[in-house]
């Protein structure tokens, strides 16, 4: 941690608020511990987020909620079959300068430039838009009419999807895909948990989310993960465990070999390198285990892993392929961390 400038105790009152996230959106979120976890791994690890689930676990209010403890710009896109390009990034108007009377193009900035947006069941638009958010979400700027236009720092794209809408949506392409450093899985609460909500949906509305972070906090905490240590054999271990998600590779377990046509690239061991320091930093630990890189692992893989026919016949998802990839490949030696 030596090379940033900051105080243990700074640093200390950065991730007291980072504790303070999470119990502020437990007040509208009930349950969903790990859901929100992730969210924040994404957050703090400077990439974008997709979370998918059937109609009604609250997807949208999660992202919205987190919104609420961040003082950060915020927008809410619904994407639907006929949003085009322009009603995303914007578009140039014309208009007239009074005290002349001369005509000119002005560049109108579209819901993208914001700090934090909401891409709502983003599979229900048409590839074109999809594709509209490809160099937003990688270069975190847009090309309109020849002129380069920076979006502000920190910049996160968050997106929904149902997974159960099939008619009249449109997949994500495997491309797009992979500019998602995590695909969140949202899955049905617990009996306690439904009547909980229950509770708190049908009564006098619960108390107020007070804004926690900052913009200057994020990417100071950014700053910090980056700064999170992790030993030789544990990048040695990712880079392993990314390498045998690819039916190509010799050491690859045989249901690899039997379903994914391709599998996982680079991208995704910066994707588990980064979460991992990220998980690390919010369990208040300044250096990598091997558990932050498992616990991670399915949330960063399984949308990089391109099955074949066979998987679908046979009832095999991503998940198990994961899954299968991390009980082949050994614990590593001498850990330093």
């Amino acid at each position: 941690m030596t090379d940033l400038d900051l105080s243990e105790n700074e640093i200390s009152a950065l991730l007291l608020k980072l504790q303070a996230v999470t119990q502020e959106m437990s007040k509208v979120i009930v349950g969903q511990q790990q859901v929100v976890e992730e969210l924040l791994i994404s957050l703090l690890a400077g990439g974008h987020c997709i979370l998918e689930g059937v109609p009604g676990l609250a997807k949208t209010l999660m992202v919205s909620t987190l919104a609420r403890t961040l003082q950060l710009d915020f927008q809410r896109v619904q994407f639907t079959p006929d949003l085009m390009p322009s009603d995303l990034l914007g578009t140039e108007i014309l208009e007239e300068d009074h005290g002349t009377g001369k005509r000119f193009f002005k560049f109108q900035k579209g819901p993208v430039f914001t700090n934090l947006l909401l891409a709502d069941e983003i599979n229900r638009t048409p590839p074109k838009t999809q594709a509209a958010l490809l160099e937003v979400m990688q270069e975190h700027a847009i090309s309109y009419a020849g002129e380069r236009h920076v979006l502000s720092e920190p910049f996160f794209v968050l997106a929904t999807q149902n997974p159960v809408e099939q008619a009249g949506t449109y997949p994500l392409p495997e491309a797009q895909l992979d500019r998602f450093l995590l695909f969140v899985r949202v899955a049905y609460p617990s009996a306690e948990e439904e009547m909980e909500i229950l509770k708190k949906t049908t009564s006098a509305p619960s108390e107020k989310v007070q804004p926690v972070l900052g913009a200057e906090d994020i990417v100071t905490l950014q700053r910090i993960v980056r700064s999170v240590e992790i030993s030789e054999s544990l990048l040695l271990y990712t880079t392993s465990l990314v390498r045998n998600s690819r039916p190509s590779e010799p050491t690859a377990p045989a249901m690899i070999k039997d379903y994914v046509r391709w599998g996982a690239g680079p991208r995704a061991g910066q994707a588990l390198v980064l979460c991992a320091k990220a998980h690390a930093l919010l369990n208040g630990r300044f250096a990598v285990t091997l558990d932050d890189i498992t616990g991670i692992a399915t949330a960063a893989l399984r949308h990089r892993l391109l099955l074949n026919f066979q998987a679908e016949a046979d009832g095999v998802d991503a998940d198990k392929l994961v899954a299968s990839v991390l009980e082949a490949l050994p614990a590593p030696s001498g850990l330093l961390v």
